[in-house]
């Protein structure tokens, strides 16, 4: 093993590592903020780069506090919980505008202020690990080890609700009672406003037995049980429960929006809240206006658009979510909004030109981006452009790309960009842009 060094830390990475300088190459450090001193013992070399972790601090930068997570270090489920939560948003901040300056020689004319809220109980949704492990007394259930396939032996989680923090030492037991808990991976958890769902991975059938004790544990955590034995189409209620609505709500926008536990929704429901809000405020929607909605999902932002506008249409790739967008404007009582599935990874400007036309648009890839549909956007007209477009983003890498398309040619400005602390305390950003014609 390589012998401990000492580091100056000169500033803080993506994920909150410290960054120095190692015998002239650079070196991340975890554990370590910028501004301070430290002794790191190297993790591993690369040819450009090394990276270490910190084992002693000789000197504490003003921006560390003391992480709320006993397990934080080992886990991996975050990796900031030893910055100033203030901080953190700055962090991704910089990330931001980092990427837009070094990936499309882009500056937005106007920062906005960033968007955040509670840091601890947010995270609405989870994908569990589940391990049998004997040698560590039975049943693992959390997620993975920092840097490793393990699963981290922890009977908490502070960014988790409270209701589900607590059932992690009862799900150990429970999966442990099962008839073979080795072959049950996985827990996913959905918590909505009614009920928390949680997806059991089983990858051999159930016995009467196991079913009876998901039922048990169901009535007693107050939880639903839903079975997945393959793939996503595979997944179904456990029978013999209440058949509860998993949903979450926009009130400022009198919508209700039941999911499935396994369709994509937002993780941080109360900065889902303001994120639409936001969203919909900069996207300045009129009476009269026509809104199109890309990678619209569920309809999270079309459905309050179409409280706004005159007309609203959706696009997404999955058609189980074109339908179950329908179906909840239906539920609301919105008969001005369409949707339609199309694969917008292979968009062109013809099936730009197809569309009718649009006043506003409002775009919320996953995290490849919209490159295609950018692309098309930059080729279309003058005349026929859209007034704004809000591009909402969960990766600054692939939105520098794309606004490096819509703003490299001429036909579009970057107005307006900021963060969205979707994610405390992990790297993940979450951001917003605003593109308006030149």
């Amino acid at each position: 093993m390589a012998q401990p060094f000492e580091v100056q830390i000169e500033s803080l990475d993506q994920e909150a590592r410290g960054v120095g300088h190692m015998d002239g190459k650079v070196v991340f450090v975890e554990g370590a903020l910028s501004g301070e001193l430290v002794t790191a013992q190297l993790i591993k070399k690369k040819p450009k780069f090394n990276t270490a972790r910190a084992i002693e601090i000789h000197r504490h930068s003003w921006m560390r506090v003391e992480p709320g997570c006993q397990y934080f270090g080992v886990c991996g489920g975050c990796a900031m919980q030893h910055l100033d939560a203030q901080a953190q948003v700055a962090v991704k901040q910089r990330v931001l505008e980092d990427a837009f300056k070094h990936l499309a020689d882009l500056k937005p004319e106007q920062m906005l202020a960033p968007i955040h809220g509670p840091s601890w109980g947010y995270r609405y949704r989870a994908r569990l690990s589940v391990k049998f492990v004997p040698r560590k007394g039975g049943v693992l259930v959390g997620f993975h080890e920092r840097r490793s396939s393990f699963v981290a032996d922890m009977r908490s989680c502070e960014v988790l609700p409270r209701k589900v923090s607590d059932m992690l030492v009862p799900l150990r037991a429970l999966i442990e009672s099962m008839s073979a808990p080795e072959r049950l991976p996985q827990i996913e958890v959905a918590v909505g406003q009614a009920v928390v769902a949680m997806v059991l991975r089983h990858l051999d059938a159930l016995t009467p037995e196991d079913h009876d004790r998901l039922r048990a544990f169901a009535q007693e955590h107050g939880v639903q049980w839903w079975l997945q034995s393959k793939g996503p189409d595979t997944v179904h209620l456990l029978e013999g429960q209440a058949p509860l609505t998993l949903a979450y709500d926009l009130p400022a926008f009198g919508v209700y929006m039941p999911f499935k536990p396994t369709d994509f929704t937002q993780v941080n429901h109360e900065i889902n809240r303001v994120l639409v809000s936001r969203a919909l405020s900069l996207l300045d929607v009129q009476p009269t206006d026509r809104v199109l909605d890309l990678f619209c999902g569920l309809g999270n932002f079309t459905l309050p658009l179409a409280r706004l506008a005159h007309e609203v249409m959706g696009i997404e790739g999955s058609d189980q979510l074109v339908e179950r967008a329908q179906q909840n404007a239906t539920a609301n009582g919105i008969s001005n909004a369409s949707f339609t599935e199309r694969n917008l990874f292979e968009f062109s400007l013809d099936d730009l030109l197809a569309l009718p036309r649009f006043d506003r648009m409002l775009i919320d890839p996953p995290r490849e981006g919209a490159l295609a549909v950018c692309e098309a956007l930059a080729a279309q007209e003058a005349g026929a452009r859209p007034a704004r477009i809000v591009y909402v983003s969960c990766n600054p890498a692939t939105l520098a790309r794309d606004a490096g398309v819509l703003c490299g040619g001429g036909a579009y400005r970057l107005r307006q960009a900021g963060v969205v602390n979707m994610f405390p305390h992990t790297g993940h950003v979450e951001s917003i842009a605003v593109f308006e014609p030149c």
